[in-house]
């Protein structure tokens, strides 16, 4: 740890992207607590601008409503939609590319196609759709957004899989004796996690723009109060009440920076030919 935090720290980009996105993190889990009422509640008169009233730092929508206890709680649910679609679509991703990449041949050729059948379709789209025929709840939100982000993992878990599943260690475990699925999970995958991880860290932040997206178009969970609802809500009075988009845009700016920022600085510490190089 010490050393991959020493790599780490080496990218100032990253480090900083870290700082940015505790504050997030803090944010969000800090919100219940600052702003125990709901963010639908109306505190004061509409369109109130920031820095006008005390106790109302970022002003009013066009409801009436706290703009910083929706962007506190906002934070909670981008974070939440980012975190729990990559988890699920790492869930899928993982095993389809892992099983084609290690056995090959017919296997690998009938899982690549499948994949490839949802790489034709665009990945917004199809999460409109799907949202259209289901219910535009919180859980099929995530739903969504993890069915149409596993392909990519399928195909790097793919690529590295092929590339270790002739290793030395591996034929040392197939002579040993072990099962397919023990050296999968015991020999092969741990050695390609570190690919794994970077990209897992960049869809997060594809994960909260698509949920953002989504909200904007009116397709989100209308019962929970997101960044994207919150810009979509406020498109009508842009003119007037430009803050009303300008605040949670630059939220969601921030935190998929800041991902993108920890992206490269894990690329740079788990990355073997880059430790090659700074070593």
């Amino acid at each position: 740890m010490r050393a991959f935090w020493s790599r780490f720290r080496q990218n100032r980009g990253a480090v900083i992207g870290l700082i940015i996105l505790a504050i997030v993190i803090i944010c969000a889990i800090a919100a219940p607590f600052l702003f125990p009422r709901s963010p639908w509640s109306m505190v004061q008169r509409p369109f109130l601008p920031p820095f006008e009233m005390d106790g109302l730092p970022l002003g009013t929508d066009a409801l009436g409503r706290d703009v910083l206890s929706g962007l506190f709680h906002g934070a909670r649910v981008s974070l939440l939609v980012g975190l729990v679609s990559t988890v699920v679509a790492l869930a899928i991703g993982i095993p389809i590319g892992a099983l084609a990449g290690y056995y090959g041949g017919l296997v690998d050729d009938a899982l690549m196609r499948f994949t490839e059948f949802f790489q034709t379709i665009p990945s917004f789209a199809l999460a409109i759709v799907l949202l259209a025929i289901f219910q535009p709840t919180l859980a099929y939100v995530i739903l969504a957004i993890a069915i149409v982000s596993w392909p990519p993992v399928a195909r790097l878990v793919r690529g590295e899989v092929l590339s270790l599943r002739n290793r030395e260690f591996v034929e040392a475990a197939t002579l040993s004796g072990q099962s397919n699925l023990r050296i999968i999970l015991r020999q092969v995958l741990p050695n390609a996690l570190p690919p794994i991880i970077v990209l897992a860290s960049l869809m997060v932040a594809t994960a909260i723009l698509l949920e953002s997206s989504l909200s904007f178009l009116g397709l989100g969970d209308p019962n929970v109060m997101s960044w994207g609802y919150m810009i979509g809500a406020a498109r009508t009075v842009l003119r007037t009440a430009w803050w009303l988009s300008f605040i949670p845009g630059i939220a969601i700016l921030l935190t998929v920076l800041a991902l993108n920022l920890i992206g490269e600085g894990l690329n740079d510490a788990l990355n073997p030919r880059l430790r090659k190089r700074t070593s």
